[in-house]
């Protein structure tokens, strides 16, 4: 099991990231949470099996259809399994 924490800069902000995010995020069964940055990143922590939080980091790189990535910090954290689902943090 793998955690993460992510941060995803470019036009990320008012382009549905998070919503999609979620979504990508429930299919893989990742949990964890995701949220605007008032600097204009998105950061995220996800948890899961390894290969299945791989898959999300690189869904980041891409992103929601309207958004435009430009970079993906990834942070590895210890494990501590403390989500019951994937949530939208405001």
């Amino acid at each position: 099991m793998k955690r993460v924490r992510v941060f995803i800069s470019g036009k990320v902000q008012g382009v549905y990231f998070r919503a999609y995010t979620r979504e990508e995020a429930k299919k893989l069964g990742i949990k964890g949470w995701v949220r605007n940055l008032p600097d204009g990143r998105v950061e995220a922590v996800f948890e899961g099996k390894d290969d299945a939080v791989e898959k999300m980091i690189k869904w980041c790189h891409k992103g929601s259809p309207f958004s435009r990535v430009e970079d993906v910090e990834v942070i590895e954290e210890p494990y501590l399994g403390e989500f019951e689902d994937f949530s939208i943090r405001y």
